[in-house]
This record gives C-alpha cells, structure tokens and sequence, in this order.
C-alpha cells in the first residue's frame, strides 16, 4: 500500500530509470480500467475484453489532471469496442498539460470526425455543466476520473457540483433499484484523499474502483474503503521492485500471503501431533464457558496438534461438556466466585512447560482481582509466546507501562475497539481516530504484536509494519467470533513455532490466521447468510478456506 507521494515517485522513477514513457503507463492504465469497465457492463457474461458494446451509452467525466488523461484514453478503448461515448472534460483543454493534454487532444479529434458515437466536450461553465448532468440518468456507466491522488482537501465549486451530481445518481439508482448507470472509478472515487481513511467532503460512490500499481490507504480502510465498492488493483507496468522499496510501513493482505504460509507449513509424511504443536487455552468461569469452548475448538480445527484447556475447577465440566473430544482439559484453582484464582498460577505455567503457547482471556471474567492477579503472573512469568484476548485485555487494561513483549516470548493482543480504548487509557477515543496509528503506536511502545478487530482488522507489528485485512464482512459482529479468531490465531501460531523453530514468523501466521479466519466468515455468510450465521459457522468453514487457499497440501500424495 502507497500514499499518493510514494505513487508519484513510484511512477517517475518508472519513468526514468526504466525507460518507460508515462504516456505508456496511461495507456496501460487504460487499457486496464476499460476491460473492468466491459466486465461492470456485461456483469461478467462476456469472456473477451474485446466484447461488442454496441448500443452502450458511457459518459467518462475527466478532471484536467492525469486522472482525467486515463479517463479519455478509456474513453477511446471503449468506443472502439463499440460502445457511444461523451468523453466530459471538466475544464478547458487548453488548461490542460503533459501526456492528459496529449490524450484529451486525440479524443478531442477524433470527436471531430464523421462518426457521431463519440463526442468530447469542455465543460467550463456551470450552465454546460447542468446540460450534461441532465444527460448522466440515461448511461449505463460513467466512469469518475475528476480526481486522482491529488486531492488534499474538500472539492469546491463546480466540481462540488460534478461530485454531488454523481452522489445523487448512485442515491437515485439504489433507491429505485435500477441497475444503471453504474459508476466506475479510476484510482479512488473523487472527493477521497488517497492518505485518509476519513472521508474529507462529499465523495463519489463507486461500484468498482480501478487504483493503478498499488493501493492506496483510502482504497483499504474504513470508512473511505466503503466508496470504493469492488477494488480492483491493475498493474500497469512498474517494477515490484520500486514498489517494494517504499518506504510505506502499510501492507494489505492478499491470498498469496496466506497461500505461502499454508505451503511452507504443509504437514509433511512423517509428521505427527506433536509436530504440530500443543496450545493451552487458558479461559472460562463459572458464569462464563462458551467463550473458553469457542476458543479451544477453534484451535483444533485449525490444524494444531494438541489442544489442552485450563478452566476454574467449577467450570470444568460445563467447559468439557462443549468441547470436540479431542481437546483435553485441566482443572485450575478458583476464587469464590468460580474465576482462575492466583493460586492458579503456578499449576498453568506447569502444564506451559510442555505445550507452544498459551491463549489466555476468552470468559476468564475479570472482575475478581484474584483474577487479575492471576493474568498478570502468568504472563509476566511467561516462557513461551502468548495470545491474549478479552478478559486477558481487560485483566491489564490499562496496559502497564513495563510490560513487553521479546522475541523469544512474544504477547500477540487482539483486542476490539472498546478493549483497545481501556488498554490504551484515557486518551483512547483521541488515538483511535485513526486506527493504524494507534494500533502501530502502541505495537511499538510495548514491543509486542496488535490484532485490532473491526471492519478491515489490522495487525500491527513491534517493528512498525501495520497490515490491513480485506476478509471478513458484518456477520462476524456476532457473540463469540472474537474467541473464534483467538483459537484460530492460536492454532496457526502453534504449527508455525513447532514447524520452523528458530525461523519462526510469528507475524506471517498471525496475518495467515486473520486472513483465512475472514475467509471463512465469508464462506459462512455465503451458506448461512450475514444474519443468522454464528461464530461456530466460521469454525466450520476453516476447512472449505484452507482448501480454496492450498488444495493441493491438503490432499494425501
């Protein structure tokens, strides 16, 4: 992921040190977006990008920046697939400059002659504006190419009225229940600063955005992300490896990231339950046993080797009756009130002795101080890596200032937002207004690892890397998906650390396991529905994920 600074470089260091024309990497852009356009059009029934668009009406609304350059250069690939189209420059063309004045030009031209199926027009006054906005109802697709990632501020004026105008049509549309005109964006939907994850005025709505080389943080994160509707990232034709020397600490996740972490930990012939690791799950109360069972199943279904539970001695059998038969359960000291006593202490960093890692919080219930007590010492005293999520968070919330995370013990948080304010203290409304921060700034801090959960989950590294998760949808805002991801998390880190011992990357699992947890929240959706799918839903789909992800690794040889 690029911030629009970091794009510019990208693309003049393409230009100049390999080469490449920029005026090449607009028709590759393009060329690009047009073949997306033809997929929005023809909902996908076509398999040719060269498809008959005959009778299609397009309107491509141009800013005079390089945006708009792209948009009239779509704008000719898609007239001669057949398509009518009114290539609209907001502007005049003699404001234009470089390789977007060279495009408007040959569009301008072309316009000129005797087919009438192609017209460009210079929109520079409103009343222009207002005869071309009467027309836009009638289209069965505008392409948005006002803005790139340029914008840093809200649009004013007559380009406050070409956003507006769009944002009435999306509104118009989806009230009606009509399917055009549909709208497609280039780079990010105008009216978005491409850095900003907030929404800094009124912005366009897309159905698909088409962003050029590589994301940018308003394509990903929420709430801006919400505009983009289906993302698109076409490559047009810069070298991964000026891409991999920005300098963003920013990454979204992709399948390939969680695909090479199911391939480099394939079960191998050989290999056995201990090969796999051993978690301990450290979790539950008297009042409190569905999330500790949630969470215990949850790591055996995903691959871990062994499973073992530590409850509160009165919780025990209520945790056990929930369990698949697989996991094993130990009994732990309690307080009165039926939560893990600190007298506990001892007896699970015992049993930590022979197990990978210890996921520790899911209804531990924190409000006993014995309990809390108890948390702090296992983890302060802790020899092995640990995964710490709700009453564990709540149970330290807020975080002490001398407790670390190290790289042989390392603490993986995976908090929601409210944890995440408590953990942070009373400046956790202020921090939280923009999440990769706050996530990247407490990461570092404490030297530890952030799984923070929402739309579009992060996970913050000690070092700085923040990744962003593309996975997942509503229906995962539902009881017990967050002790769901802990087992998950859990299960991937234990086959990680057992597999490659001192090559481990805690990270690489930690991304895989989110990845492929979303995955399987959006396979459930799919069966179930948003509405009535649960936490054990996921569980059950982590196979189908892992199966779209690495058939092959899965299947017996």
């Amino acid at each position: 992921m690029v911030t629009a600074e970091e794009m510019r470089a990208i693309d003049r260091a393409t230009s100049e040190q390999y080469a490449t024309p920029s005026l090449l990497l607009m028709e590759a852009a393009a060329t690009n977006a047009a073949r997306e356009a033809v997929t929005l059009l023809t909902e996908g029934s076509l398999g040719s990008h060269e498809a008959n668009l005959h009778g299609k009406r397009i309107a491509i609304i141009c800013g005079r920046g390089n945006n708009g350059g792209d948009g009239a250069a779509v704008g000719r690939a898609l007239w001669r697939q057949g398509a009518r189209v009114e290539i609209i420059l907001c502007g005049r063309l003699a404001d234009a400059k470089g390789d977007a004045q060279i495009n408007f030009e040959i569009a301008r031209r072309l316009a000129a002659g005797p087919d009438r199926s192609l017209s460009f027009i210079e929109c520079d006054t409103l009343s222009t504006w207002n005869e071309v906005a009467a027309r836009l109802a009638d289209c069965d697709l505008i392409i948005d190419a006002l803005f790139g990632t340029g914008l840093t501020r809200p649009v004013e004026g007559a380009h406050r009225a070409v956003v507006e105008r769009l944002v009435q049509l999306r509104e118009a549309r989806d009230r009606s229940g009509v399917s055009t005109p549909r709208i497609l964006s280039l780079d990010l939907p105008s009216g978005l600063d491409a850095d900003r994850a907030q929404p800094i005025g009124p912005a366009v709505r897309a159905d698909v955005t088409v962003t050029f080389t590589a994301p940018k943080p308003a394509n990903v994160l929420p709430p801006a992300s919400r505009l983009n509707g289906r993302l698109v990232i076409a490559h047009i034709g810069s070298p991964g490896e000026l891409i991999e020397a920005s300098p963003s600490r920013l990454f979204l996740l992709e399948a390939s990231d969680a695909r090479a972490w199911l391939r480099r930990t394939r079960y191998a012939p050989g290999s056995y339950k201990n090969s796999h690791g051993h978690v301990l799950v450290v979790a539950g109360s008297r009042r409190f046993t569905g999330a500790a069972a949630l969470t215990a199943n949850a790591a055996m279904r995903s691959g871990a080797g062994l499973v073992t539970i530590a409850a509160p001695r009165s919780a025990i059998e209520a945790v056990a009756a929930r369990l698949m038969p697989e996991v094993i359960t130990a009994p732990i000291a309690e307080t009165a009130h039926g939560t893990a006593s600190v007298e506990a202490v001892e007896e699970v960093l015992t049993l930590a002795e022979r197990m990978t890692l210890i996921a520790i919080g899911p209804g531990l219930d924190a409000s006993d101080e014995a309990t809390r007590r108890f948390v702090r010492e296992v983890i302060v005293r802790r020899r092995v890596p640990v995964v710490i999520d709700a009453d564990g968070l709540n149970a330290l919330a807020p975080w002490p200032s001398d407790l670390r995370g190290s790289d042989v013990a390392p603490l993986i948080l995976t908090p929601h937002p409210g944890e995440m304010r408590r953990l942070i203290g009373t400046a956790g409304d202020e921090m939280l207004q923009d999440r990769v921060e706050a996530a990247r700034d407490f990461a570092t801090k404490h030297e530890l690892h952030v799984v923070l959960k929402g739309e579009r989950a992060l996970i913050a590294s000690a070092d700085g890397r923040v990744f962003v998760n593309p996975t997942g949808n509503a229906g995962l805002g539902t009881a017990g998906s967050g002790d769901t991801l802990t087992g998950i998390i859990a299960g991937f880190l234990a086959q990680e650390l057992a597999a490659r011992a001192q090559n481990s990357d805690p990270i690489a699992a930690v991304n895989a396991a989110v990845y492929i947890g979303g995955l399987a929240g959006d396979l459930a959706a799919r069966a179930r529905g948003m509405r009535t799918m649960t936490a054990s839903d996921v569980r059950e789909h982590l196979s189908e994920a892992v199966l779209q992800l690495d058939a092959e690794g899965e299947l017996p040889s």
